[in-house]
């Protein structure tokens, strides 16, 4: 008998690979800010670390989604798993439209 707690496949095809493509994306875009931009109202120390974090969250989005072509799409990420990753493209979005407002007050 099938156990009526596991997600189904289509559902997490539907709903988690989207999802970490938008993970993936996301990451991509605020890695490559924090690479070219020099950000005013954080110390570079600060950067280099979001930067680092950015790096990790996304070698761990890339392995989640290996694993998950790996199982055919059988399988499902722990929500204590994704909450940080949505927490800290947060911040990127944050950072960037904090930057954005400063370039703004600028011109």
């Amino acid at each position: 008998m099938r156990d009526s707690n596991l997600p189904e496949p289509e559902l997490l095809k539907t709903v988690l690979q989207p999802l970490l493509e938008d993970f993936e994306y996301w990451f991509t875009r605020s890695r490559t800010f924090l690479e070219t931009e020099q950000l005013s109202f954080l110390d570079k120390q600060e950067q280099s670390n979001l930067l680092k974090r950015v790096k990790l969250a996304a070698g761990e989005v890339q392995a989640a989604k290996m694993l998950f072509a790996a199982a055919g799409g059988k399988v499902g990420i722990d929500m204590a798993t994704l909450m940080p990753w949505h927490k800290l493209v947060t911040e990127c979005w944050n950072v960037a439209m904090k930057f954005r407002s400063k370039q703004d007050s600028v011109d």
